[in-house]
């Protein structure tokens, strides 16, 4: 992937697979929904038999990049998660988990948020990139803000 990072309008970014997904410039994204603001794929290394990836089509570097203007954007996108889940079959909104990765511990640098159901079957090799309120990855609450509980340890 290049470095060197060109702006193509629209918030997008020319190097990032993210954008292009979102701009519908990816044929090998399995896209599932998407509206004007938002797009679901599936993740192509799934943690949990339902693990997929919510990303704003605006180019947002990270989660470290929201504030509290980005509360209801964040909110959306885990209702838009929530949806692709039902649309799959799932029906125990509990056993679910909706997160942020934070960085240094992302691989692509656009704001996405995973949504993986079951919760409980998420592969025991996969674990740890998954726990919630570490360092590594942050939970989103049922209100869509980031949870700001400091790691336990």
């Amino acid at each position: 992937m290049a470095t060197n990072k060109a702006h193509l309008g629209d918030d997008i970014v020319e190097d990032c697979i993210f954008c292009l997904i979102a701009k519908d410039q990816d044929e090998e994204a399995d896209v599932l929904k998407k509206n004007n603001e938002l797009v679901c794929f599936r993740d192509i290394d799934p943690a949990a038999p339902h693990h997929y990836l919510v990303v704003p089509r605006e180019h947002i570097q990270s989660c470290l990049s929201l504030h509290k203007g980005h509360i209801d954007l964040v909110k959306r996108m885990a209702e838009m998660g929530k949806a692709v889940l039902r649309d799959q079959g799932i029906t125990d909104m509990k056993d679910i988990r909706l997160g942020f990765h934070q960085p240094p511990y992302i691989s692509v640098n656009h704001l996405h948020l995973h949504v993986l159901a079951p919760s409980s079957r998420i592969s025991e090799y996969m674990k740890y990139k998954f726990m919630p309120e570490t360092k590594s990855f942050v939970t989103v609450s049922e209100e869509g803000k980031r949870s700001t509980r400091a790691p336990e340890g």
